[in-house]
């Protein structure tokens, strides 16, 4: 049998880099930049204050104490966005908001709360009373000290999130160039599926998988369509293929690749020679199948075939499609990985990597962390798998763990 990190190094090998594409910047939420971004201009662009109270000079205040206070006229009102310049003339004041911009010549500000005006409407009084000095460059802000114009804003393979979303719109960029989200196809196979919401006869079950893996694509951060309900039919189902090859950059399929009768992946694509099915060492998800498929079209389209239960599903693609497809498309790869002592005692197919569901529980300090395993090791229990929040994994090498020990747990939150 294949190990997992053997198959992990086989699947990655079947993505490429997406191309770049220019996105407006706020439809460019989670994905990565393909180059770096410099800044246009400076922030800020100018002097401007820091708080709203009263421009002045420095040395116009020197000598204030509260027993010799010093007033002086207020000579203009400087509200954010006041566009034209002003001069701040000696022995005067300018009333002034935060973000406005700094007058010629002002070289400090002083807080309204530390001037009378802070006792009375702040635009009814002709002079400002300061009973205190300030110094020179008190409350502002001086343009550039944020990022300054030419400097680097955002390396490429920075994930745009909302503050990169922030920094590039106060630079006035309105696209970005980013790696292309993978489009990703899920097919799910069997006669016995039905859409829910529909009345079920004895022996069929409403499909699940094809909706939960299209979930999981569209967390990773790629495009997901999800394609209901291909029967077990082989020329159905490549018939299927053909129609979406051409516009994917990815096709995931569950069910149809173990070793019964009625396995229509694994008939349908063992022909093409170019798509392999292999036994993995885990559990779940032990059949596993992979390669290229070639359209009726001539589009040669990754293809990635998972097994049919529920949670072998969903463990499969966690292990080996998410890493792959986020790395593909700059993103960061991997979920995070945490030790943890086990809540309770497991044991473990020998020879066999397994992933066991679990409920992290979180402790102060992280090393009280514990991890309790839940569920039964079949791959069918759904309402496990809803419930965990991390697997437990087991090297193939440990048959048996001890409560308390300490464990390796993948996060799936």
């Amino acid at each position: 049998m294949r190990t997992v990190v053997e198959h992990q190094g086989v699947v990655a090998a079947l993505f490429g880099a997406p191309e770049p594409v220019l996105m407006k910047v706020p439809d460019a939420m989670g994905l990565a930049t393909s180059s770096d971004i410099d800044a246009p201009l400076s922030l800020p662009g100018f002097d401007n204050s820091a708080m709203d109270g009263f421009a002045v000079r420095a040395i116009d205040l020197a000598g204030a104490t509260a027993d010799h206070p010093v007033v002086l006229p207020v000579g203009a009102d400087i509200p954010a966005g006041r566009t034209d310049d002003l001069e701040l003339e000696p022995g005067t004041a300018h009333r002034i908001m935060t973000g406005a911009p700094l007058p010629s010549g002002a070289d400090a500000v002083v807080p309204v709360e530390l001037t009378d005006a802070a006792v009375g409407p702040v635009a009814a009084a002709a002079t400002v009373t300061f009973t205190g000095p300030v110094d020179a460059g008190k409350h502002i802000r001086r343009a550039g000290s944020d990022i300054e114009r030419g400097t680097r804003a955002l390396p490429a393979g920075t994930v745009i999130g909302a503050p990169q979303i922030g920094l590039l719109s106060a630079l006035g960029i309105a696209e970005v160039t980013v790696a292309r989200p993978l489009r990703v196809v899920v097919l799910s196979t069997g006669s016995e599926l039905i859409e829910p919401g529909n009345a079920l006869r004895h022996g069929q079950i409403y499909e699940s998988n094809g909706a939960m893996l299209t979930a999981a694509v569209i967390e990773a951060g790629a495009t997901g369509r999800h394609l209901h309900f291909v029967p077990d039919n082989t020329a159905d189902f490549t018939t299927r293929l053909d129609e979406v090859a051409d516009s994917a950059d990815l096709i995931i399929t569950s069910g149809g690749v173990s070793a019964g009768a009625f396995e229509v992946v694994k008939d349908a694509l063992s022909a093409t020679g170019t798509v392999e099915f292999v036994k993995v060492a885990m559990q779940p998800g032990m059949p596993q199948g992979c390669g290229l498929y070639g359209s009726a079209g001539g589009a040669q389209v990754p293809i990635i075939t998972l097994p049919g239960n529920p949670v072998s599903a969903l463990v499969s693609f966690e292990v080996f499609i998410r890493p792959a497809l986020r790395g593909a498309m700059g993103l960061p790869p991997h979920r995070r990985r945490v030790s943890a002592r086990l809540g309770a005692d497991i044991r473990s197919p020998r020879g066999k990597r397994q992933f066991l569901r679990g409920v992290l529980d979180d402790g102060e300090p992280a090393a009280d962390m514990v991890v309790d395993p839940i569920g039964p090791p079949a791959s069918h229990h759904l309402r496990y798998l809803a419930e965990a929040d991390a697997l437990i994994d087991v090297p193939a090498d440990v048959d048996e763990v001890a409560a308390g020990s300490s464990v390796d747990v993948l996060l799936l939150r």
